[in-house]
């Protein structure tokens, strides 16, 4: 029988500050706990939200991030309850998907404890702090300081070989492994009820063309340049829906922008969506799923739209490309409004082509959590077992290979 593990997750986003990396760490936890012992989330706090995961989540103090709503400051220092109840647990292994407070506490928790710390690098953080900074030199020092964490951790983890490349262009040198994210989506087979439901919800025919984003409603993720191309397509009569899924600072800026093209009438904004099974319907209504974001690493939110045979369009060349090949799994486009116009108005034009590579996204783009944290959990025992034979033989745990 498998060593039962015990694996503390940790993250300065979780539900319900639902982004990408809050994704990931929740599935993690979830098929960890279900499968291979104990696990934990260590995530700060949000007032008035109950944690209701079949997994413990402990949370810490938080401020609020007055320049980036809804996300929280965590501050684990001042907060010596969870210090305590964190020494208590035994834990095998840490592993972080922020450099930041969460980040922090993990390194913390692994020296004390003398476990291996595992981080992922999800995010292009240059493009984060340049946002709230402005000045070109103050982003490249706070990517320095990322840097210096990632060099204090004992495995370093991408989630693409875009995002590791990403990696080395900041300057990291040390070891770094890809491990892909996958999606909790199984396919659903109600396809035809979920459409239905999505259309008396959202007040849409059934024959209506549907366009989807879900996603923070941040600048940086290209949204200006989506919502400029829907409106050529609006200018060129092309009849559809788009809706918009998320929150984020430029929410009300894009709403704003849609209100000045006169787009009003043809774009729905949900806001934030925790109900899954919503999200599945959303996909399984959509006919595309439009996501021309340079700025992501590796998008969970397009193999979930695969797993509804929702094929997405893409930046060519950008991360949230890999894996996408034109006309088979997804289609590309030029990080340009015209291009993305262009490319939406000729794929409506041969539906055939787009039923075949929206079946195609699905048996090659989309991959279940379920498998993705099996492989975590062999390379989690392998950073265990390597960690232990080398602290009881030369000291300090060197950087995996």
């Amino acid at each position: 029988m498998e060593e039962q593990l015990v694996i503390g997750q940790f993250n300065d986003s979780y539900p319900p500050v639902m982004d990408g990396v809050a994704n990931v760490t929740r599935n993690y936890a979830y098929w960890l706990h279900k499968k291979y012992g104990q696990c934990y989330v260590v995530t700060p706090e949000y007032p008035g939200y109950q944690d209701a995961d079949s997994f413990p989540v402990l949370r810490y103090n938080s401020l609020p991030l007055f320049f980036r709503p809804p996300y929280r400051l965590g501050c684990p220092q001042v907060d010596l309850k969870v210090h305590r109840i964190l020494k208590e647990i035994p834990f095998d292994l840490v592993h972080t998907h922020s450099p930041f407070s969460a980040g922090q506490l993990a390194l913390k928790v692994a020296r004390q404890k003398k476990i291996p710390i595992v981080a992922t690098f999800h995010s292009k953080f240059y493009d984060d702090f340049k946002t709230v900074v402005k000045a070109d030199s103050l982003a490249r020092f706070g990517v320095g300081q990322v840097m210096k964490f990632f060099a204090q951790v004992d495995a370093v983890w991408t989630v693409s070989k875009g995002t590791a490349q990403t990696l080395r262009d900041y300057g990291y040198q040390g070891n770094v492994e890809v491990v892909a994210n996958g999606t909790e989506f199984l396919p659903p087979h109600n396809m035809e009820q979920r459409r239905v439901e999505i259309n008396e919800q959202l007040g849409l025919a059934p024959t209506e063309t549907v366009f989807l984003f879900v996603g923070q409603h941040i600048w940086q993720k290209n949204v200006r340049l989506l919502i400029e191309g829907l409106k050529r397509l609006q200018q060129w009569g092309v009849a559809f829906r788009m809706v918009f899924v998320g929150t984020g600072y430029a929410a009300q800026g894009m709403k704003d922008l849609v209100k000045e093209l006169d787009l009003e009438n043809q774009v729905i904004f949900m806001g934030s969506v925790l109900d899954r099974e919503l999200m599945k319907s959303l996909y399984a209504r959509a006919d595309l799923f439009l996501f021309p974001s340079v700025y992501d690493n590796a998008p969970i939110v397009i193999q979930e739209a695969a797993a509804a045979n929702c094929p997405a369009v893409v930046v060519a060349g950008s991360n949230s490309a890999e894996g996408i090949i034109d006309n088979f799994n997804g289609f590309l486009i030029e990080n340009d409004t015209e291009s993305l116009a262009q490319r939406i108005k000729a794929i409506l034009e041969n539906p055939q082509q787009l039923v075949a590579v929206g079946k195609q996204a699905q048996q090659t783009v989309y991959r279940h959590w379920e498998q993705i944290v099996t492989e975590v959990v062999e390379r989690y025992q392998d950073l265990i077992t390597e960690y232990r034979k080398k602290t009881t033989t030369v000291g300090p745990f060197p950087m995996v290979k």
